[in-house]
């Protein structure tokens, strides 16, 4: 296993690389282009953070989150990619999927929440979709996260010990350590049928999670065609004279306690 990437190194590496997520954001608001990133792997790897990472800089009406939580009733009779078509981006956006239509073939498949047959169906239909994203236009990106079940264990009781982050450990979490050939195997079957080479899965090791970050944001601006765009020239108005308005009295308006003055050593 490579070394712990040291955190001045990562620091720096990193905010070059989110600048050129911010030249590449500005080239597909300027082409047009539309693009879909896909984030899995195993739970506490790393997905997270990394998709942190990506959107820290970046407009978020251009670069947007997909989390969809659990199907409702009505959603569980739709074919099964539909709701997530709903969330694929227009022209000039950027959708990052913090996992996707692959719960069918991770999370369903070993916790028995699909039958064999949707499954089967799921592994059969899930190429067919993505060449058709494909062959329209989308640029397709997909990242596996791979952890250790140790690794993915200590991160599991930092979680339990942390309340800032206790929040993120789930039932389905803790269940994973008992699965986890399942999980594995999952995995290994799920590949089979959809590494396509119109859109192959990019494994990112995951041990060292500045590493995977550093890795997988360099992987993603190296996939996609961009080049800088020529910034706009932007020049500010004069301010107008003053016409006599009066702003109204403080006392008039309730303002929001100054707790910042209350802090020592301020």
């Amino acid at each position: 296993m490579a070394d712990k990437l040291p955190k001045k190194v990562y620091e720096q590496e990193l905010f070059r690389l989110q600048a050129e997520l911010v030249t590449l954001q500005e080239w597909v608001k300027a082409t047009g282009a539309r693009v879909v990133v896909v984030f899995e792997g195993r739970d506490a790897a790393g997905k997270g953070g990394a998709i942190k990472r990506v959107t820290q800089y970046l407009n978020p009406r251009v670069a947007r989150i997909a989390a969809l939580p659990a199907p409702t009733e009505r959603e569980r009779t739709q074919w099964y990619f539909q709701r997530y078509i709903a969330h694929l981006p227009a022209a000039g956006e950027i959708v990052l999927f913090d996992r996707s239509w692959y719960n069918r073939a991770g999370v369903e498949r070993v916790m028995g929440f699909c039958t064999q047959d949707e499954y089967h169906r799921f592994l059969h239909q899930c190429p067919i979709f993505e060449r058709m994203l494909v062959e329209d236009g989308i640029i397709l990106l997909k990242y596996w996260f791979s952890v250790s079940d140790r690794e993915q264990e200590r991160r599991f009781r930092a979680r339990r010990d942390d309340p800032m982050r206790r929040w993120k450990l789930s039932p389905m979490d803790l269940e994973s350590i008992t699965r986890w050939e399942d999980y594995s195997r999952a995995k290994d079957e799920m590949f089979v049928h959809t590494d396509i080479p119109e859109a192959p899965w990019n494994v990112v090791e995951s041990e060292d999670k500045k590493r995977a970050r550093i890795n997988m944001i360099a992987h993603l601006l190296s996939a996609v065609p961009y080049v800088e765009q020529r910034a706009r020239k932007i020049k500010f108005p004069d301010r107008p004279a003053p016409t006599g308005y009066v702003r109204p009295p403080r006392d008039e308006q309730q303002y929001v306690p100054d707790h910042a003055a209350t802090l020592p050593g301020k």
